[in-house]
């Protein structure tokens, strides 16, 4: 049985680039270890380092607001060469090395790229299942969920 998925989104610095070869991508970091987050006010989270050391990374869309229904805009298959979204686990988390985006002949690529590069863009969400977790609740009011391993990594998206 699948785990539900969950969303988070969070401000880190989001880059429009050029590519040697003209393709635009962006880069950037959409989940950060240790790093306390809070969540409505409900509780605070935090992604534990080594939380994806075993995550199906296998199959991971780059879309619009979670948006199914729409063309993802770059995808990650095994996280191969040939992907057009490229991405690394490391000691600080989750790091996307390289989103080619078309926006030559996607016009949603192409008002993407062009709000990054302006600036008005500035974080991203993931959705993702949660397989192991822990709980503390020594402030009852606002607890602390430590997350120390996720499942699946369905896809991320930018946000404003």
């Amino acid at each position: 049985m699948s785990k539900e998925l969950e969303r988070r989104n969070y401000q880190f610095e989001v880059r429009a680039e050029e590519g040697e070869d003209g393709i635009k991508i962006l880069t950037g970091r959409p989940i950060v270890y240790n790093s306390p987050t809070d969540i409505g006010g409900w509780f605070q989270e935090e992604i534990m380092r080594g939380a994806l050391d075993e995550t199906d990374l296998t199959d991971v869309r780059f879309l619009v607001n979670h948006n199914t229904d729409m063309i993802p805009l770059a995808r990650s298959r095994r996280n191969n060469g040939n992907s057009t979204m490229q991405m690394t686990v490391d000691s600080e988390g989750l790091f996307l090395n390289k989103v080619s985006l078309d926006v030559e002949n996607n016009a949603d690529a192409k008002a993407l790229y062009s709000a990054v590069e302006r600036g008005d863009l500035d974080g991203m969400s993931f959705m993702f299942s949660v397989e192991e977790e822990e709980w503390d609740y020594s402030n009852a009011d606002y607890p602390t969920r430590r997350i120390t391993k996720i499942g699946r990594l369905a896809d991320r998206k930018s946000v404003v």
